[in-house]
């Protein structure tokens, strides 16, 4: 094992000697022949299913996309020339078909050299709307359905710093816009203009938990140039582009009519802003108006929220998640904590939720008390009510079902969160006669679509359930032999239609109308598989078990030549993994991998490798588990090896691979993972990292699901901190960040310090920056490059 590693080393050392100015380089035939592919269409339908959109957008952005001006103020990154989100995706072409149709029809009139986002149908579903983006601003476009033909409703004036810069009346005629004020004062460039004063910050004494942030306000110019990117005026828009000013400017952050389409509901922000929150965290004052702008009630004053109790199950004090009831033709519901927010205080009930009919004239009434923290509330099409309640510490989960007309509950589900083996599934929805989505409720039946997970396997389903007994009949289990099926949508229960999606491990997901009961199926869509040049390759999920008897899954591809029976050559293996948390043993030996997925390679695995010979556990499971009062990193550094140990057995012993050639990878928390497993195992000839944390006492208020702080715990920081560990690193590291990393916690500063320290203290090491790119990876040129360096460190430590 010595004479290989200081092989590898040397191989490493005297291949990178002359690398370190290169220009961007593409990956071998094999490799880039699968990630240099045409991106299929996504789709849009609505919710009549008469309808099908197919959206198209590049594989990739490219170097020169993300080379635009930006600016990062509060949480946000924006183009303020173009005043829209310098992150969006943007589709380039629109096609569509009536649901029964075969052949797309082209949308015509669309912009030219398009910029789509924000696709959206009208509320009767006969009309498409999106955002263009030009030059100089955002757009607002109309399809026609039935003649398939795009025309502008508005020039480049909209304000989408804040997201969708539109919400529809419900008579489908006009649209609210947020739009660029007139008089909006020019942006400070704060590079040039000279500081009046230092930045001061100040606490109050109280005690926080807040993790660390990217792109926050940092000075007066930051604040300034905030306000003047995220403030908007209110129109209203028909579909002749005619405006009419609705409300002045203000910093909007959240717009939505009433059922019945008679109320406004609006939050703006608020100063004082913030250096170490968000956004999010800003003082909001949320406001009802009628249709013609005028104010009904203020129902919601938010204050700056820089101070946080400790905990997962924490949250602020006041009226939180507030909106529209969907049963209700204008009653608003939100909750309210009982414990202060603090999940540490002692209290019979942690939240009250309330509902506050229009015009808010009388106070709100209390509707439901739960003993865990409020989750979700979801209304049925009949006088009935789901709310969910959870806690994070157990990982529990319970939802009632409620009664309106007498207030009875019901407990219908209580299980541990994690438990995917006891999930029952999620209501199928319609929409109701104000267009909002509710649980759909007739003759006293609901009915449910599971992912059907199970320890023999997957196999998704659809239940009936009583309402009034909650006993529930199976009317159908998907059986498919070497086809993975998904339920998507209950389209007739009477009749027992549904729509699916079919897909195995060479066949791309389609969907497909479905009768249950006569067990025929239709395609919807046929799009063709862009990955023929794997399609026969070996693929399996594994099963085996962790040495103190968890129970472990991975899928494992091995070359399409490679003789199983025979295995004469032992081949290398790369595994690609993420660690995650768990309460319990049960629980974190369960599996969601399929066979059956489609096999899609992309630059976030190792799956690309199978074709240059080598073999691949891809999505190995690595969790950590904490049973009772024991937090699951208490021990985080001895389970990590251990899994890795049992998948890597596990391979051995089918007989695939030579031990002594192994390489593992990970991105984010899995590249934390990575370069523990190197310090603190001898299981690798060599780990790729990818935009990881490597030191949590740069994370000192927790990170991942860590909720303890650092003076809480630490010995456990300091023991999980591979910069900590740096001069027990002697394995070679592939460490490639992000220069833009937008992610809280793994700042690029992570990788450079680490890389520093492992330098210094003789480690091979090897560092890569990839431009303009922030947590995950998107320009093409990047992307490239990262799966050749991959390729060419992979070859020079596990081939050589």
């Amino acid at each position: 094992m010595k004479i290989k590693l200081t092989i590898c080393l040397l191989a490493f050392l005297n291949f990178y000697d002359a690398q370190e100015n290169i220009t961007y380089q593409k990956p071998s035939a094999e490799i880039l022949k699968l990630a240099d592919y045409e991106r299929p269409p996504s789709v849009l339908m609505n919710s009549k299913k008469d309808w099908v959109v197919f959206t198209y957008r590049s594989t990739y952005k490219t170097l020169d996309d993300l080379n635009q001006q930006e600016m990062k103020l509060g949480g946000l990154r924006i183009n303020p020339l173009t005043n829209i989100a310098s992150t969006v995706t943007y589709f380039n072409n629109l096609k569509i078909r009536k649901f029964g149709d075969k052949n797309e029809v082209q949308v015509k009139n669309l912009p030219a050299g398009a910029k789509i986002a924000y696709v959206q149908f009208s509320p009767d579903e006969k009309k498409l709307t999106f955002t263009n983006t030009t030059n100089k601003g955002v757009e607002l476009w109309i399809v026609d359905m039935e003649s398939a033909t795009a025309k502008r409703i508005t020039a480049d004036i909209l304000n989408a710093n804040l997201g969708n810069p539109y919400i529809w009346y419900n008579d489908s005629q006009s649209l609210l816009i947020r739009t660029l004020p007139q008089n909006r004062p020019a942006l400070i460039d704060s590079g040039k203009d000279l500081p009046i004063g230092p930045i001061v910050s100040t606490a109050d004494g109280k005690v926080s938990q807040n993790r660390t942030y990217q792109d926050l306000l940092k000075n007066p110019q930051d604040e300034k140039n905030f306000e003047t990117l995220v403030t908007s005026e209110i129109f209203n828009v028909d579909l002749n582009g005619n405006l009419k000013k609705v409300m002045n400017q203000d910093m909007y952050t959240g717009l939505s009519f009433s059922p019945d389409g008679n109320y406004l509901l609006s939050t703006v922000i608020k100063k004082p802003f913030s250096y170490i929150v968000p956004l999010s965290r800003f003082p909001m004052t949320t406001t009802v108006y009628d249709t013609k702008g005028n104010t009904v009630k203020v129902v919601n004053e938010i204050p700056l929220n820089e101070i946080m109790p400790k905990g997962f199950s924490s949250v602020r004090t006041g009226k939180r998640e507030m909106s529209w009831r969907s049963d209700a033709p204008a009653t608003l519901v939100f909750t309210e904590a009982l414990d202060g927010g603090d999940q540490y205080k002692t209290a019979e009930y942690r939240d009250e939720i309330f509902t506050w009919e229009a015009p808010f004239t009388t106070a709100p009434k209390s509707f439901f008390k739960t003993k865990q923290r409020f989750e979700d509330v979801n209304w049925t099409n009949d006088h009935y009510a789901l709310v969910s309640e959870e806690w994070y510490d157990t990982r529990n989960t319970k939802t009632f079902l409620i009664d309106l007309n007498n207030g009875e509950s019901k407990v219908i589900d209580d299980r541990n969160s994690q438990d995917v083996y006891s999930d029952p599934g999620k209501f199928n929805t319609v929409k109701n006669q104000y267009g909002r989505s509710v649980i759909d409720l007739k003759g006293g039946k609901a009915y449910l679509m599971g992912d059907g997970f199970t320890k023999d396997g997957q196999h998704p389903f659809v239940d009936e359930m009583d309402i009034k007994s909650l006993k529930k009949k199976r009317l159908y289990t998907s059986n498919l032999k070497g086809v993975k099926e998904s339920i998507v949508d209950i389209l007739n229960p009477s009749k027992g239609e549904i729509l699916t999606t079919q897909e195995s491990s060479s066949q791309y997901p389609n969907f497909y109308k479905k009768n249950i009961k006569s067990n025929k199926a239709e395609a919807v869509t046929h799009f063709a598989n862009p990955f023929e040049s794997i399609k026969d390759v070996y693929k399996e999920v594994i099963t085996y078990k962790r040495n103190d008897g968890v129970t472990l899954t991975g899928t494992l591809y091995l070359p399409a030549n490679y003789d199983r029976k025979a295995k004469k050559e032992k081949l290398p293996l790369l595994i690609w993994a993420y660690p995650r948390e768990y309460k319990d043993k049960n629980t974190a030996g369960q599996s969601t991998q399929n066979d059956n997925d489609f096999t899609f390679p992309y630059y976030g695995s190792f799956v690309y490798w199978v074709t240059k010979g080598y073999a691949v556990l891809d999505n190995a499971a690595f969790p950590i588990i904490g049973e009772g009062k024991t937090e699951p990193n208490d021990t985080f550094i001895t389970q990590l090896v251990a899994d890795a140990d049992a998948a890597i057995n596990a391979v051995d012993q089918l007989g695939y691979i030579d031990k002594k050639k192994v390489a593992v990878g990970g991105h984010s928390y899995g590249a934390f993972m990575t370069a523990n497993l190197l310090t603190h195992s001898k299981l690798f000839a060599c780990g790729i990292a990818r935009s990881g944390a490597y030191n949590r006492t740069l994370t000192p208020f927790g990170f991942q699901s860590e909720q303890r702080n650092y003076w809480d715990v630490p010995e456990i920081y300091n023991t999980m901190s591979p910069f900590m560990n740096a001069d027990k690193m002697k394995t070679p590291l592939l460490l490639i960040h992000g220069d833009a990393d937008n992610n809280p916690g793994t700042f690029t500063l992570q990788t450079e310090r680490y890389f520093q320290a492992l330098k210094n203290l003789g480690a091979p090491v090897r560092m890569v920056l990839l431009p303009k790119e922030s947590h995950g990876y998107q320009a093409k040129e990047n992307i490239f490059h990262v799966l050749w360096e991959q390729d060419q460190f992979l070859e020079k430590c596990l081939k050589k």
